[in-house]
């Protein structure tokens, strides 16, 4: 039988059960191995239950003090509950200076008093009681967070002044600067918001007109890694000249926050339709346009496309790509059976194969085919050539070579671009 003896208003403080008739300390922390929150309890006296109902500072710094026991107690183990009764006289019924100094003495979780409103400068001086005098039984993550990050900072060397702090709160990197950027102007203080603004309004100016294309070789939504380094690349360097105070965290973060715009522009968009206009189709050979397509991929699934399509071939090409490729399925083919023509995506060695048929089969003999393969420079080659032989045919590709006949030629030339 279990009841509830004490509780704060904040269900994550520590609650004091009783239990088969005994006082414990019951507190939630970690997580079991399937992901659920794990539960563990301690057994405390009655004097120990009055200064947790009447002492919110000695309750909280006694949590502290044991939530290191709860993580060696991993996903799986048992609380040392020696060690959590031990902490109980000392914690609760010590003097100040003697909390002090047990503090200095054991691991203690920094981040849930800071949480909970500890005077930061006072913990880091080893006044823990008086840090606590404040203290709040609401919780405050972020305050948290943020004292972390910039303790990793420090750690780095990093030293953030008002105006770098600034943009990382104006793009919500401030505790993590993994976490996907997002225009934040009220988290900014508002006398450094106008400087904030003008540090971004320049970054906007340096990648205006740029813009990051989708990759389909990764997935239906993936960008263009290519793109978003040289879009970053540019606002990184704009924002250090006009700025050289900015820390690079700072830098990157605004750097960050363009360029998952601009893809995220781009993944919202309709599938691009990148084929020539008219006038454009004279310089492929407009004769040659396409007028029936198959595209397969290394999994023998085949699409097929005719001129009567709503969309060209190349828009539904890429689609095809983007919903079929995957680390086991990186060769793509676009042929034209009625011309004896294709075209082979090697995504894996960026390289492209044109095959054609030079004589049909006779009486049981198999056709007769011309390969020959040339390197490809990233999504923006693969583009460039797919909309060529979809115009053009094989004989639009010739501009875009070196092409190789001899495969061996073509492996050595391959594994030197990749030597470079």
């Amino acid at each position: 039988m279990r009841d509830i003896v004490f509780t704060r208003r904040s269900g994550w403080i520590p609650n004091v059960i009783r239990e088969d008739g005994e006082l414990k300390l019951m507190l939630g922390a970690g997580a079991d191995a399937n992901h659920e929150p794990r539960t563990f309890t301690f057994p405390i006296g009655e004097a120990h239950l009055a200064v947790i109902q009447e002492h919110l500072d000695r309750h909280l710094l006694l949590w502290s003090a044991v939530l290191p026991l709860c993580d060696a107690a991993g996903t799986r183990g048992r609380l040392d509950e020696s060690a959590a009764v031990a902490l109980l006289d000392p914690v609760l019924l010590s003097a100040t200076a003697d909390v002090d100094a047990l503090f200095r003495r054991i691991p203690w979780d920094r981040g849930r008093l800071i949480a909970h409103g500890a005077d930061i400068d006072l913990l880091e001086r080893g006044q823990v009681c008086a840090a606590l005098r404040a203290a709040t039984e609401t919780s405050d993550g972020k305050r948290a967070q943020e004292y972390h990050a910039h303790r990793r900072r420090a750690e780095r060397g990093v030293v953030l002044g008002p105006l770098g702090a600034a943009v990382l709160q104006y793009t919500g990197q401030y505790p993590h600067g993994s976490t996907v950027p997002r225009r934040m102007p009220d988290a900014v203080e508002p006398a450094l918001l106008p400087e904030v603004v003008r540090v971004v309004a320049i970054a906007e100016q340096a990648c205006a007109g740029m813009r990051i294309g989708r990759d389909p070789r990764r997935g239906k939504r993936a960008t263009d890694k290519r793109d978003w380094d040289r879009m970053a690349t540019a606002v990184e360097a704009a924002v250090r000249r006009a700025r050289p105070e900015l820390a690079d965290d700072a830098v990157r973060s605004v750097s960050f926050l363009m360029c998952s715009e601009a893809a995220g522009r781009s993944r919202s968009a309709p599938i691009e339709d990148d084929e020539a206009d008219a006038d454009d189709l004279a310089a492929f050979g407009g004769d040659a346009r396409k007028t029936a397509l198959s595209f397969t991929d290394d999994k023998d699934v085949e699409k097929k496309w005719v001129r009567e399509h709503p969309r060209t071939a190349t828009t539904e090409f890429w689609e095809f790509v983007g919903d079929r490729s995957a680390a086991d399925n990186e060769v793509f083919t676009i042929e034209d059976e009625e011309m004896g023509e294709g075209i082979q995506l090697h995504f894996y060695a960026d390289s492209i194969a044109r095959v054609t048929t030079v004589r049909e089969g006779e009486g049981g003999a198999d056709p007769e085919y011309r390969v020959e393969y040339s390197l490809v420079d990233g999504i923006g080659g693969y583009r460039k050539l797919v909309r060529a032989f979809v115009l053009g045919g094989c004989a639009a590709l010739g501009q875009y070579g070196p092409w190789f006949s001899d495969a061996a030629e073509f492996e050595r030339a391959r594994r030197r671009r990749d030597a470079e």
